[in-house]
């Protein structure tokens, strides 16, 4: 007889290998942190022997779940921000908070939250990108669970990152110090299509290529994306990054909600896996995923929780039931995703969508020792029939629930016994993310009660010169401005002509100021759409000094370039009053005696107001305002403009 290192017996055990052959009661032998042997028990029991023989007591032996996408360590923000759209959600809340406190001790701490939840829910493996991903996998290691582990490279300055060539090196890096580990699966992960330029997606491609590693993103989650894409670029986003030759990589693609059958045949043809994320999908309502129709052309797709900040678990039980019951719904069809293919989906359909399936994923001789024990003797669970051998898939899809995993094995060795965690000091875990839940709570109310700091965590904002001056004047003709233009007095630095659409946001709270979004369309000499900028700008409430001729001096602002749509900002912010301004503007930069002045001829058209003559001047200085101030005057009344018309009302004070 062979001896093997562990004998599981009397059990229903369920291989979900290309036969789904079953065994009840079966039998597995193990023998380091491989499988030796799955069969019947009398026939493994025959052939082998072991110091070391566990009854199975009737349960469920199969292999471990797989979670084929989500963020450990975003599990210390659960519950941060609910309820909102996935752009407010991802740039308004996570993106500043994970920027203030993520670090290398955050991620750890989240890793071993993370952990303590799959395993408890039995995940063997999972699949994860974020931020100082080595020390995700560190801690991972340190716990024994199997992971791909995919450092998140993008455009923008990460917690980890100043610059995309740092994240991308710190890739290297890692991979190389990885590659050959026996429970993790060092990976790249460039975020997204939209969060990464051709050069990244071509360079994390190469980089995955060269070491033979898997690639980690996210692809058409929402139809926003997918929309943006198709305008900026002509094309879908599967075609797009096919282009940046992202698919010669072995991809992992989550969520792949709003692909087209093209789209998928090219995926299939290319050996790319899916990850689908119902619970993530549904709550952040980026709609549902063709999975009836990936499956059907042959992709591998996997199931996902994604983050527990927007799922708000890890509980791949309900994952999978959810993945079923929602296919059903679209299709109505009560047989579409029946219920041992969604379970598939959670097991070796998952691994091979990592492309990691000759690891994990199975219950087969030679593969890695990835299972779990479920116990089907709760009351949820009872009774149970026998007649139809597919009956047991249903009872773990359908009744089954997290709790009723007794037992988890990864790599030959117990990760938890009867419900016993062996690795995992749960009590300190839950301490220690109390306590960064309290500092993430602080920082919030604070930022929640300012609109500039809102607005500053969002990224991108500066402040301009503290001073305004502003003068302007109603005219009936245009004309003599012009002609006065071209005298020898005023330099032109520069002229431009653009359409203007400014949406103001006013709040209760008058002292936070007004925050103005702004669209500039740019215009040719033939009045053609030549570019297009938006842009944020939070003007302080504050007006500081009125000088002779309804000069007005005012504190300035802060400046953000617009990356989002209005509707998000809307939501962001949320405004107690908005108002609407839509004006054609040729802007001059002049000199004038020696300073620099912004001469704007302005014909407002919503509301309709006619026309003004407007200028301005900004600075650091006080000192340099008053002296600015004697000479706008001058400068109005020398371009025709008549000082007993001067108004102090800006614009939108105009506006109704």
């Amino acid at each position: 007889m062979i001896e093997a290192d562990l004998i599981l017996k009397n059990a229903i055990l369920l291989t979900m290998d290309q036969d789904f052959n079953q065994y009840d009661p079966g039998a597995i032998a193990i023998l380091g942190n491989s499988i030796l042997a799955v069969g019947k028990e009398k026939d493994i029991l025959a052939a082998y022997t072991s110091k070391d023989l566990m009854d199975c007591d009737g349960k469920v032996l199969m292999p471990g779940l797989v979670n084929a996408h989500t963020h450990v360590p975003m599990n210390l923000l659960r519950g941060l921000a609910d309820d909102l759209r996935l752009d407010v959600w991802l740039m308004g809340y996570m993106m500043p908070v994970e920027r203030e406190f993520v670090s290398p001790e955050f991620v750890r701490l989240g890793t071993q939250l993370a952990c303590a939840e799959m395993i408890r829910s039995g995940v063997t493996t999972f699949a994860d990108m974020y931020y100082f991903e080595e020390d995700i996998a560190k801690a991972t290691a340190e716990i024994g669970m199997r992971a791909l582990c995919a450092q998140s490279v993008m455009k923008f300055p990460t917690p980890d990152a100043q610059f995309y060539e740092q994240g991308l090196e710190m890739s290297r890096d890692f991979i190389k110090r990885w590659k050959d580990h026996d429970l993790i699966i060092p990976s790249v992960a460039p975020h997204a299509p939209y969060t990464c330029p051709p050069e990244i997606l071509k360079a994390a491609s190469a980089l995955a290529v060269e070491f033979d590693v898997p690639l980690h993103t996210h692809i058409s989650e929402t139809s926003l994306e997918v929309e943006n894409m198709r305008k900026e670029q002509g094309m879908p986003v599967v075609p797009y990054v096919k282009k940046q030759n992202l698919f010669e990589a072995k991809v992992l693609a989550a969520h792949c909600v709003y692909v087209d059958e093209g789209e998928m045949r090219t995926m299939q043809h290319l050996g790319v896996g899916v990850a689908h994320n119902p619970s993530s999908n549904l709550k952040l309502a980026s709609g549902v995923a063709p999975i009836k129709s990936m499956l059907e052309i042959g992709l591998n797709v996997g199931i996902g929780t994604d983050g527990a900040a927007s799922n708000n678990d890890l509980d791949m039980f309900e994952e999978i039931r959810l993945a079923s019951f929602l296919q059903k719904g679209v299709s109505g069809d009560p047989t579409t995703l029946p219920a041992r293919e969604s379970l598939l989906m959670g097991t070796r359909l998952g691994a091979q969508a990592m492309h990691i399936g000759h690891l994990t994923g199975s219950l087969e001789t030679g593969k890695r020792a990835d299972l779990i024990l479920v116990d089907l003797t709760p009351l949820h669970n009872n009774p149970q029939f026998k007649h139809n051998p597919l009956g047991v898939y249903a009872q773990l899809v359908y009744a089954a629930k997290a709790a009723d995993v007794s037992d988890v094995m990864v790599n030959g060795k117990w990760l938890m016994r009867q419900r016993n965690l062996l690795n995992l000091d749960e009590k300190e875990i839950i301490r220690h993310s109390q306590e960064y839940a309290k500092k993430i709570d602080a920082f919030l109310i604070e930022r929640e009660s300012s609109v500039l700091s809102k607005l500053v965590a969002i990224g991108g904002a500066a402040e301009e010169e503290s001073f305004e001056i502003q003068i302007k004047v109603r005219v009936k003709d245009t004309a003599p401005i012009y002609k006065a233009l071209q005298s020898p007095k005023i330099e032109i630095i520069r002229k431009r002509h653009y359409r203007e659409f400014d949406l103001y946001f006013f709040f209760k709270d008058v002292e936070q100021g007004m925050l103005r979004y702004r669209e500039d369309e740019f215009l040719s000499p033939e009045n053609k759409i030549e570019k297009v900028r938006s842009r944020l700008t939070l003007i302080g409430q504050t007006l500081e000094d009125r000088f002779p001729q309804e000069v007005l001096l005012s504190r300035s602002r802060y400046i953000a370039d617009a990356t989002q749509s209005p509707r998000f900002y809307r939501e962001y912010f949320k405004p107690h009053q908005e108002k609407e301004i839509e004006k054609d503007r040729v802007r001059f930069l002049v000199n004038y005696e020696g300073f620099e002045f912004f001469i704007n001829i302005d014909e407002i058209k919503k509301p309709a107001l006619g026309y003004f003559l407007e200028v301005k001047s900004r600075t650091w200085s006080r000192q340099d305002a008053e002296e600015k101030s004697t000479l706008v005057t001058r400068l109005i009344e020398f371009l025709g403009g008549d000082l007993n018309e001067t108004t102090s009302d800006d614009y939108i004070e105009m506006v109704k």
